[in-house]
């Protein structure tokens, strides 16, 4: 992936949107992207709720990764999926602000290493959540101080094979009583599915698909 960082850095935007905007505008992305989901009634929905995210590509010489974690199985909230780190965005801070303040407090990824590139588009989840990615460049170097309370395992994947379309596969389960069908990208024994890999295709849709 000799170019990923040219093309990350020419195809994402470069300003985030305001906090109303990511909450009152319709996402462009979302768990209802393979089919209609009932929850999504976007003209009358109040409990929506502002996330960011961070994704990490750590620029190995040996060819970029993203770092993932595993969400703690105790959690209220997607407990036990893969999950980049991120959470709710806090009064008054931006959404680079809270995605590199829930990367230091999740792993202890400090952000004198992180070099932030832009934002993917919002994405919705079926559980009430606009999150919007922050595609980030990670300078090697650091040593990670994981919180076992919030997160149960940190990994890392090959850019690579995330953005290659052969590994971007179409799940179905049983959700609220309705079948739905979703991104996933197993890797190595994890399952990466839900709204992570929903996200990981946006980016791919975005930046690769046209490379």
């Amino acid at each position: 992936m000799k170019n990923y960082r040219e093309l990350i850095e020419t195809r994402v935007a470069r300003e985030a949107p305001s906090l109303q905007a990511l909450l009152t505008e319709v996402a462009p992305r979302g768990d209802g992207d393979l089919q209609p989901l009932e929850w999504a009634d976007r003209e009358t929905r109040a409990d929506l709720r502002a996330a960011a995210v961070l994704v990490p590509i750590i620029e190995y010489d040996k060819g970029p990764h993203v770092l993932l974690t595993r969400r703690a199985d105790h959690l209220g909230n997607h407990a036990g999926q893969v999950a980049f780190p991120g959470g709710k965005i806090e009064a008054g801070e931006t959404p680079a602000q809270a995605a590199l303040r829930e990367a230091d407090e999740e792993v202890g990824l400090k952000s004198e290493y992180v070099e932030v590139a832009g934002f993917l588009d919002a994405y919705e989840t079926g559980t009430g959540f606009r999150i919007l990615p922050v595609v980030s460049f990670v300078t090697p170097g650091f040593t990670l101080d994981v919180h076992d309370g919030e997160v149960a395992e940190v990994f890392e994947v090959p850019l690579s094979f995330l953005m290659n379309p052969d590994n971007h596969e179409r799940h179905k389960a049983t959700w609220r009583g309705r079948e739905r069908e979703y991104y996933a990208m197993p890797y190595n024994g994890h399952y990466i599915w839900g709204a992570t890999a929903g996200m990981l295709k946006n980016m791919y849709d975005r930046i690769f698909a046209d490379d």
